[in-house]
């Protein structure tokens, strides 16, 4: 019978949730600093339209006199007709972005290019832009199915073993303990939400509804 040393058992699985919780919260703050994003997308509609209310979603109250600011300075060089205006752009953007991932506890590591948004976050801000969540459910239910089969094939195929070949049963262990959090995992996250930002709604969360004339 196989004897796991309990204290190196739990920081085992430890390291093993706080990777997954890592691996999910990386892939959603990847989405707010490519230049594609939805809050640089937004940011050109609000130097576009002269309106910075369409970006004052996408920080926290505190903060709204810096996004002013840095959004008036920009519209001004817009104005001028100066050759600075990818500059003035650009500078306005980074602010936006830096303020925003400031207000989730994340570090800003400077713009990324476009096309590096993750297909799922693509496919989740098609769907409210078209109304339509088959297209996005479907990919999350074929990527979700494909990975636990793979876990589930991993920890199966581990489960015979001779009682004693320890090597064997620290093999089925640790693919036991990486099935196991997956599917814990899967399971907290199809749960309800908590809300990623406190105090203020996101404006790609309402960039799909009709314009009502009202500031965020």
């Amino acid at each position: 019978m196989l004897t796991v040393n309990r204290n190196t058992f739990r920081r085992y699985l430890t390291l093993v949730a706080g990777a997954v919780a890592l691996s999910w919260g990386a892939a959603a703050q990847a989405h707010c600093d490519t230049l594609d994003g939805p809050v640089v997308t937004d940011a050109r509609k609000a130097l576009d339209t002269g309106n910075v209310n369409m970006v004052l979603g996408w920080v926290q109250k505190k903060d709204e006199a810096e996004i002013r600011d840095a959004f008036q300075k920009s519209a001004s060089v817009r104005k001028s007709g100066t050759p600075g205006k990818e500059l003035a752009d650009r500078y306005f953007f980074e602010t936006l972005v830096r303020v925003h991932r400031a207000g989730e506890g994340a570090a800003y590591t400077g713009l990324k290019p476009a096309g590096e948004i993750e297909p799922a976050i693509a496919a989740a801000d098609r769907s409210i832009e078209t109304g339509k969540l088959e297209p996005v459910a479907r990919l999350v239910k074929e990527e979700m199915e494909h990975g636990l089969h793979k876990q589930f094939e991993a920890v199966a195929s581990k489960k015979k073993f001779n009682a004693n070949d320890v090597e064997a049963a620290r093999a089925f262990v640790g693919a036991y303990v990486e099935y196991v959090h997956y599917v814990e995992a899967l399971y907290k996250a199809a749960g309800p939400a908590k809300p990623e930002h406190a105090g203020h709604a996101p404006a790609a969360a309402t960039a799909a509804a009709k314009p009502t004339g009202h500031p965020h």
